[in-house]
């Protein structure tokens, strides 16, 4: 009877140790399973860099940029493109101003009746409000609309296209800019950068065929219903005296349809 029980228990014994090595086994397949599915890594998705365009670095860089668009305007609306272009040279610093970089606003124009996009700037006063566009291409076409809309450029339209010194002179005397040398410094602009070759490609004249009058350059006034001597300096912004020093007029009478030089 002993040794029938100590043969179960032995059995029993044996059994139960056989048991438990399974278990042990299967728990460390279980484990190299999933230490390599951990391993496992998907490779990261490269990201492409993108760089800015950079900014115009000079003025002959700016005249690059801009000189087509220059010349459609002139084209479309009889403004000379060298005459534009040396306005925006100057009002936007060859592309580097505030106005320009930030508003793609080249020649300085203000709000007025505008209801686009708007920007505030320093300028006769502060915080003055400037229009904003949404390309550069925008602000030379409101440069163009801004000179054919207004009748007190409508004078301009009546010079030579070709005639830069007229148109620069002209300006300031409709008052686009009030300072005295602004002409001058339009003028310095286009014979510096030759911008005038630009006005001669789009009407078809030979560059070196063209012909500087070294004269002092004059605009001409109409003389209308009303105008006098004095009215008419006021407008240009010189004087009576000097009127009619240019006209070898010796009183003050003038006529209707009369053609008066305007230094």
């Amino acid at each position: 009877m002993k040794q029938l029980l100590f043969i179960i228990s032995l059995s029993f014994f044996v059994f139960s140790c056989g048991s438990k090595k399974t278990v042990v086994t299967k728990k460390s397949k279980r484990e190299q399973t999933e230490a390599v599915i951990v391993e496992k890594k998907t490779p990261e998705k490269e990201v492409e860099s993108t760089t800015a365009p950079s900014a115009l670095t000079s003025t002959e860089a700016y005249i690059e940029a801009y000189k087509e668009i220059a010349q459609k305007e002139m084209t479309l609306y009889n403004i000379p493109a060298s005459i534009t272009l040396a306005q925006g040279i100057l009002e936007s610093a060859s592309g580097k101003g505030r106005l320009s970089v930030e508003a793609n606003n080249h020649f300085g124009i203000k709000c007025h009746t505008w209801t686009g996009a708007k920007i505030y700037h320093d300028d006769d006063k502060k915080g003055e409000c400037f229009r904003k566009y949404n390309s550069a291409k925008y602000s030379f076409r409101d440069h163009s609309l801004f000179l054919t809309s207004r009748k007190r450029y409508e004078g301009l339209f009546d010079l030579d296209v070709s005639n830069y010194k007229a148109w620069a002179k002209g300006l300031r005397a409709a008052g686009y800019a009030t300072d005295k040398k602004y002409p001058q410094k339009l003028i310095g602009l286009i014979e510096r950068y030759e911008l005038y070759k630009y006005d001669d490609e789009v009407l078809g004249l030979n560059p070196s065929r063209r012909k500087f009058n070294t004269e002092e350059e004059y605009l001409e006034h109409v003389v209308a219903k009303g105008d006098t001597l004095y009215n008419i300096s006021k407008r240009y912004n010189t004087s009576v005296e000097a009127i009619k020093n240019a006209n070898n007029i010796t009183g003050s009478n003038i006529a209707i349809g009369q053609v008066l030089k305007i230094k």
